[in-house]
């Protein structure tokens, strides 16, 4: 395959497209792995709009809890579809070449879904820490509005600085080679292309990370200490597994994904290796959102109540 460039004077190429080489090295796997994410792909979009579906119809459902699950689908829907459609196509066409502007518009869509999930899930913690913390007060804090304001904010609060931070890396020059060790643009790969010193560039993706990643990683510790320590104070055991049963769900979907992202955005650049790096995208991007329908339908007892009624209603 030959790459597009731009010769200059100097001998040092300007690139003008990328290539993602994806499974590239997996070449008699190809149509496997096809069909492989195809199915994944579906039991997302299924999954996730099975859970909108009876969180918008089931009245007994009609709750802050649920609202969040709801915006949660929505994301998760988003948030896979920017990367895995693209892995198909390039698994199907065998064309891995991506034009500089899509592979920007690709990331700056991947850090804001990623932001808004880091917020969504500290929202939810704090949702559930009012409602076991501060039951009696629960339906004045997590009114309608609130709900719907702390949702608004999720989405669009990363949007400002995730559009200057995809700018700020594309305005970068790209020399000697356009090929990308990925299965999408993201942040860590692209900055591997750039020519000269990037540490500052390094250094402004590392504070936007904690800003995203580990303020609202930190606010989920402090609800989640606070919720555990309530429920270490109720008088009976059942009173205690039912409490912890409502959050435990959230609480493991928080682990899969602070834990991968944490690792590509915020561990020593030193221990990353590419196919360390592809696997952990590959888990956050899509692994983990395949799962999470199965986690918070499986896990509580009211969305298997409201899938059942809905069953059978058909």
């Amino acid at each position: 395959m030959e790459y597009e460039e731009i010769k200059a004077e100097d001998n040092v190429s300007t690139v003008i497209q990328f290539v993602l080489l994806g499974f590239s090295d997996l070449p008699n796997l190809q149509g496997l792995l096809f069909g492989v994410f195809s199915i994944i792909y579906i039991i997302i979009l299924f999954g996730n709009c099975l859970i909108i579906i009876i969180t918008r119809l089931d009245s007994a459902l009609q709750k802050p809890m649920y609202f969040f699950l709801s915006n949660f689908s929505s994301l998760e829907m988003c948030y896979v579809s920017v990367t895995l459609p693209r892995i198909l196509v390039n698994l199907w066409t065998q064309d891995r070449s991506i034009s500089i502007l899509n592979c920007a518009a690709q990331m700056c869509f991947l850090l804001m879904l990623g932001a808004t999930e880091c917020f969504l899930l500290a929202v939810m913690a704090y949702d559930r820490y009012v409602a076991i913390c501060n039951p009696l007060r629960y339906p004045l804090v997590m009114n309608q509005k609130m709900c719907i304001q702390l949702a608004i904010g999720s989405w669009i609060s990363g949007i400002p600085v995730q559009i200057g931070q995809t700018c700020q890396i594309f305005s970068l020059h790209f020399c000697n080679s356009n090929q990308i060790n990925h299965f999408f643009c993201d942040i860590p790969p692209i900055l591997k292309l750039a020519c000269g010193d990037t540490s500052i560039h390094e250094m402004s993706v590392y504070a936007v990370a904690m800003l995203f990643v580990a303020v609202p990683f930190m606010l989920i510790l402090a609800s989640y200490s606070k919720i555990i320590s309530t429920i270490l104070r109720l008088p009976t055991a059942r009173g205690q597994a039912k409490a912890f049963s409502t959050c435990s769900s959230h609480l493991l979907v928080v682990i899969l994904f602070f834990g991968s992202a944490t690792i590509t955005y915020l561990g020593p650049k030193s221990n990353h290796s590419a196919g360390t790096d592809k696997l952990l995208s590959l888990f956050y991007t899509i692994v983990t959102p395949m799962f999470n329908p199965m986690i918070y339908s499986l896990r509580n007892k009211d969305v298997i109540a409201a899938l059942r009624k809905l069953l059978l209603k058909k």
